[in-house]
Formats: C-alpha cells, sequence, structure tokens
C-alpha cells in the first residue's frame, strides 16, 4: 500500500456571517467540523456529498487559501498550518488547485501565455525565454494548440478553459492537486475528456489528487478512495469498489441508488429520501441526517454517532454500527 502523502485531521472551519435586515445579526456557519482523512501517494482521493456540505472549503482549507479554524494537515511530513512564510511558498509548487470555474479563476486581461508563465517567474523557476518555451510544452500536454498563448480567456469554450486551468496547475511540477468539481459545469462529452485527460496526467506525473465532486459516477471513474460529507462532516470513508458494493451510511446508499446507472436491462430499488438538506447555520441535534434518514432511532435525535471503524480502511458515524445503540445489519 502506498505512503500517506497527505494527512487531514480534525479539520474545522466555521464561518461567521451577518444575516437579516433591518438589524442584521451574526451567525455561524457550520462549514467543516473536524473532518480526517489520508490521502496516498500516487491516488486519487475523492470528497462526495451534496451542494453546500463544505467539500470546497475543505479542499480550500487543506490549501490555507482559507485559514481552518483549528486541526492539522501534513503534506509529505511537513505540517501545513504552522508552516512560516518560507515553507509555504515551497510548498505552494508541490500543492496546486484546478478551479470549478476556469473562466472566472483566469485572469481576463491576461493572455494565456502570461498567465500560464506567471508562476515560474514568481517561483524562479525559469527565466522569460525558458518560461514561453515551458509554457509550450504545457499548451501541447493538455490538447491545446501553441497559438493558444497569444489569445485571451475569453476566445476560448469551457472545456478549453479549464484545460489552460489544468496546464497551470501542472506549470511547477506539483505532488498533489486538488481538483473542487473540475468537470461539472461541462457538457457530458466535455466531461469524459477532461476526465481521460487527468487520468493521464496522474499517471504520467504520478500525482496524488483531492477530488471534490457531487457525482458519484465520476468519483468512481476517477477516484480509489472516497469520503462521504454531509453538513460539514464525514459520514463514511472507504475503498471506492466497497462503497458502491455495499454502503454502509444509509446517506450514502440514498446517493448511490439516485445515480444513475448506463444500463438499459438494470434494475435500481431507490431509497427514498424525505425532506430538504438542513442549514449549516442551525444543524439538526444528534445525527445530522436524522430527519431525512430511514432508520432514525430515538437516539440519532440526541447523541452525534461516534466513529466506527469497521477495518484498517473502512469507517462510518452511524448508531447502526454502534454496539451500544444499534447493530450492525444497515439493510432496509
Amino acid at each position: 500500500m502506498p505512503d500517506p502523502i497527505l494527512q487531514i485531521t480534525d479539520l474545522k472551519k466555521h464561518f461567521h456571517v451577518r444575516r437579516g435586515f433591518p438589524n442584521p445579526k451574526t451567525v455561524i456557519v457550520r462549514a467543516l467540523d473536524e473532518i480526517s482523512f489520508t490521502v496516498r501517494k500516487g491516488t486519487a482521493f475523492g470528497l462526495v456529498g451534496e451542494s453546500g456540505c463544505g467539500k470546497s472549503t475543505a479542499g480550500r482549507c487543506l490549501l490555507r487559501l482559507i485559514e481552518p479554524d483549528s486541526g492539522s494537515v501534513v503534506f509529505d511530513g511537513v505540517p501545513v498550518l504552522n508552516a512560516d512564510t518560507t515553507t509555504m511558498r515551497a510548498l505552494r509548487r508541490r500543492m496546486q488547485i484546478v478551479f470549478q470555474d476556469p473562466y472566472s479563476s483566469l485572469n481576463p486581461r491576461k493572455r494565456i501565455g502570461a498567465a500560464l508563465a506567471e508562476p515560474l517567474l514568481v517561483h524562479g523557476m525559469a527565466n522569460r525565454a525558458e518560461a514561453r518555451e515551458r509554457v509550450r510544452d504545457l499548451l501541447a500536454e493538455v490538447g491545446m494548440p501553441k497559438e493558444a498563448a497569444d489569445r485571451f480567456p475569453h476566445e476560448f469554450s469551457g472545456g478549453q478553459r479549464q484545460r489552460i486551468g489544468i496546464a497551470r496547475a501542472l506549470a511547477l511540477g506539483p505532488d498533489l492537486v486538488v481538483a473542487d468539481e473540475p468537470v461539472s459545469g461541462l457538457d457530458v462529452s466535455i466531461q469524459s475528456q477532461i476526465l481521460l485527460l487527468l487520468k493521464r496526467l496522474k499517471d504520467t506525473h504520478h500525482l496524488s489528487f483531492v477530488f471534490i465532486s457531487h457525482d458519484l459516477g465520476v468519483i468512481r471513474y476517477f477516484c480509489q478512495e472516497m469520503a462521504v460529507m454531509y453538513l460539514g462532516r464525514i459520514v463514511e470513508i472507504g475503498p471506492i469498489p466497497d462503497v458502491f458494493e455495499e454502503p454502509l451510511h444509509p446517506y450514502t446508499r440514498t446517493l448511490r441508488d439516485a445515480s444513475p446507472v448506463p444500463d438499459p436491462t438494470s434494475k435500481s430499488i431507490f431509497t427514498k429520501i424525505e425532506g430538504e438538506v438542513p442549514s449549516a447555520v442551525k444543524p439538526p441535534s444528534g445525527c445530522h441526517f436524522h430527519p431525512r434518514c430511514p432508520h432514525a432511532m430515538p437516539v440519532c435525535r440526541e447523541v452525534y454517532p461516534r466513529w466506527t471503524a469497521i477495518d484498517a480502511r473502512r469507517g462510518v458515524a452511524c448508531h447502526l454500527f454502534d454496539d451500544e445503540h444499534g447493530g450492525r445489519d444497515p439493510a432496509p
């Protein structure tokens, strides 16, 4: 089994926002509540969940694009959250991100060549002539013509802009890439092209990924391990085949059943889910999923379930697997 390259422990982030009119009040948005997971070298780790569950916040916090409130992020043995400016600058070369919206992540006033050359010049990894040559190589690697370097972001389609965003993430030769919903805003045919590109780059450059998505089909194709998030907490972790074949948490089972299967002869039995996603400002007491859970017990309304390790690689936070309160048969 590959060694860990990234270890997240009890990562927490709460936002204080002002809401209301005409007398606004400060409320706390619990974006992340002490999440923990490990990414191994050369593998892709998926973070999946509904919109607003904290996936993107987690990706930005582990890179310190957003400063977390507490917790630990260790990248290749180096504590990230306590790193000084010099150490963090060196870590930036090895940890990169591909954003969900490629248009807003590119400066509309800069030509693509200048945008791709900028990180090389800032980090002193090339002079201007070497940077221009590196830009041509990056564009060719992501399937873009060299003439693209002289054009502006608005002259490209969404898929082309995402290829440029991937090229920019590769410019410094990183070891870890956080892919924040990189295909969610693209047409299905373009999604497949971008996923194939990312998979080829992963194998060619021996990259590790934190892949964020709400699409279980994408996670199943690209990742080897995954964590399921709900209202700022991780409710299940495990290898991709195990989670899809036998999901443990009722929420994971609901997500899997809602994911379409490209097989007209397949007959899926859908687990019905009631209600809307609660607010992260005032999450339900006990298990946050209990208002929508078909297996909710009285203890679920009062006590948040403790983490239960099923084996070395699988874990779940559910009273159905807590010997003290429930059993070990979550099947409906």
